[in-house]
């Protein structure tokens, strides 16, 4: 049995949800969201919120079932708090600036790189070597953070790079004469 499939999803209020056969449609103060649970999970709503149960005892349908639970979990909690990452630049000259709504970086190379922002996603630059990205969804916010992070990783001999915050950097020691 799935220890995360068992638990309901509470709903918030000012969250409305609205379950057409496999389809959820979830909104709430921060946008709309909808995903499409796969055949073998039985999505009802009952007084306490959302409860997911396999319609059988098979293999995938016992993998769905966390899976799905977690999705729309994370989309109950996007149209109501929104997720948020954030970014640090590392390096003599790298840094960040809005340019409109798209994401203007100085990351050492001879141009700047603009990265216009998706559907439902926000950039702000609180400092100039720091990055906010935010959204209502998880999976586009954590993909365009990892995309502006490929951009230049942090390298082990000085630690330069863009990384995320809070994440340490394993140092390497230089050569020696």
């Amino acid at each position: 049995m799935s220890r995360i499939g068992k638990k309901t999803i509470a709903i918030p209020k000012g969250v409305t949800v609205n379950i057409d056969g496999q389809t959820i449609v979830v909104k709430g103060p921060k946008g709309e969201r909808s995903w499409t649970v796969a055949e073998e999970i039985e999505v009802t709503q009952g007084d306490d919120g959302l409860s997911l149960a396999p319609r059988a005892d098979t293999q995938r349908a016992r993998a769905m079932w966390g899976l799905s639970r977690t999705l729309v979990d994370n989309m109950v909690t996007g149209v109501t708090e929104g997720f948020e990452r954030t970014l640090e630049l590392v390096g003599v000259g790298y840094r960040a600036a809005l340019k409109g709504q798209s994401l203007s970086l100085q990351l050492g190379f001879s141009h700047e790189i603009d990265i216009a922002p998706p559907a439902g996603i926000t950039f702000a630059v609180p400092k100039q070597t720091e990055v906010k990205i935010s959204g209502n969804d998880k999976q586009a916010v954590g993909q365009i953070a990892a995309v502006i992070r490929k951009l230049r990783p942090p390298e082990p001999y000085k630690g330069k790079g863009v990384r995320y915050a809070g994440e340490t950097v394993r140092r390497k020691e230089g050569k020696k004469k």
